[in-house]
């Protein structure tokens, strides 16, 4: 397949100018700032922060092996999945693909940027049915949504099932992996070099602790960011949220694999106690920070669960998570007490 990025930018997108401010012609640091209307008077946050976060990038760069060219920082991972949208898909002529069961935000910004959607039920072990899936494109499909570990299921998808589409799709394919950190098999991020439609989104909200600042990752080739950076507004990540980041990451990394090791350890003595239980009928394999378990009266459980102040995610209407929890891992005390809780209902 020859893959023409040109051919599938919506057109409006690739005429697109898009918005300059007078620090986008300059770089290095000025002495005097006379040019955004900012209140002159210093207090850590009267200017406005760099549109394209270099500093940050950087250093997120060297610790994800990638460019700092080839990553776009949003609001989460959701501002990414958005602009895929925004860059290239027609609203109410082309169409995406989306995996199920999955992250529901994908098919919730195609309804928003109305765009159709053509779902590729997963297989019984929730692998994609690539036959499937190619069955399903025609020249109006722009982008492929894969989630790998996927969520709710909690697996990783088959990663030469991926490539495969990679190869063959003439459009973007997108590897959500907002839970690798937590898995054994390699990102994609180390093939974005070597598939021009392959767009990789990470998050800073899972492993790195960091839900509450709201920052997400999308990598791929320098082309396909410069397409986001041109339709993005101009300081959509702010002071706060950057400084955080960075902070996080030149003095607490080691914290944070550390909190790893903890929680995929606890995620396997929890699995091994959940399959323990009679009336757990299935607890599925992971490599995320979650666990998917079947249990009889799944819903009934939900609800006196949250009776005891304790919230998992009831996923019993999701195809093929008939009867299914999903359960974060928490703390060893709060996976003792979840378990405790879970055997005097089922008692």
């Amino acid at each position: 397949m020859k893959f023409n990025l040109n051919d599938i930018i919506r057109p409006n997108i690739l005429s697109l100018a898009p918005y300059q401010c007078a620090r986008d012609e300059f770089e290095g640091v000025a002495s005097i700032y006379l040019d955004a209307n900012e209140n002159p008077y210093d207090n850590g946050l009267n200017r406005y922060p760099d549109p394209y976060q270099a500093e940050l990038k950087s250093h997120i760069g060297r610790i994800k092996g990638v460019d700092s060219h080839q990553i776009f920082l949003g609001n989460g991972s959701d501002e990414a999945i958005d602009l895929l949208y925004r860059i290239f898909c027609r609203p109410g002529r082309d169409n995406y693909i989306s995996i199920s069961p999955s992250y529901g935000m994908y098919d919730v910004c195609g309804k928003v940027n109305d765009i159709e959607r053509r779902e590729a039920v997963l297989t019984a072990d929730f692998q994609i049915d690539v036959p499937q899936i190619q069955n399903l494109w025609d020249e109006n499909t722009k982008l492929i949504f894969l989630c790998s570990p996927n969520n709710p299921t909690g697996n990783t998808l088959n990663r030469e099932d991926i490539i495969t589409l990679c190869r063959s799709f003439n459009g973007i394919v997108v590897v959500d992996e907002a839970y690798i950190d937590f898995a054994t098999t390699p990102s994609f991020t180390n093939e974005i070099n070597h598939y021009p439609n392959l767009v990789v989104l990470q998050t800073f909200s899972k492993a790195w602790g960091l839900a509450g600042i709201r920052l997400g990752m999308a990598m791929a080739a320098e082309n396909i960011i410069a397409l986001f950076n041109k339709v993005k507004y101009p300081y959509n990540v702010n002071v706060l949220t950057q400084q955080k980041a960075l902070d996080t990451l030149i003095h607490q990394a080691d914290t944070v694999n550390l909190q790893i090791a903890e929680i995929v350890k606890e995620r396997d003595k929890m699995s091994e106690r959940l399959r323990s239980i009679p009336h757990v009928e299935r607890v599925y394999p992971t490599e995320a920070n979650f666990i998917l378990v079947k249990i009889k009266e799944a819903s009934r459980c939900y609800l006196q669960l949250l009776d005891e102040g304790t919230v998992v995610r009831n996923r019993s209407k999701v195809i093929l998570c008939d009867d299914c929890l999903r359960v974060t891992i928490g703390t060893p005390e709060e996976n003792k007490k979840f378990i405790e809780q879970l055997l005097a209902i089922l008692d």
